[in-house]
């Protein structure tokens, strides 16, 4: 049984994400998101010859240590931006820069 909510009860929700906005971390946190999930995503292989990544407005900026994984990727770069955005329920990368 839920205990009943009196006059002071207030969602925390709205005032996270007010939070979130103001100190701008929603892309702090994206970034961090993405890191982790292109190591998930991409696979072990990838991820041994990935060496940095960083999120900058909308953009994904790797840095891969082998030119053929570069090259590779580079062909799939459409799909590895809808995967991301997919697995982060919104639409916060547009593009990928592979270094």
């Amino acid at each position: 049984m839920k205990p009943e909510r009196n006059k002071d009860d207030f969602e925390l929700s709205p005032l996270i994400e007010q939070f979130k906005r103001k100190y701008n971390l929603n892309t702090r946190l994206n970034a961090v998101e993405l890191e982790s999930l292109w190591h998930e995503e991409l696979g072990k292989g990838i991820s041994n010859y990935t060496d940095k990544i960083r999120f900058k407005k909308d953009t994904l900026y790797v840095w891969l240590s082998s030119s053929v994984i570069r090259e590779e990727l580079s062909y799939g770069k459409t799909r590895i931006i809808d995967m991301l955005n997919e697995r982060l329920g919104k639409k916060v990368v547009k593009k990928i820069v592979l270094y």
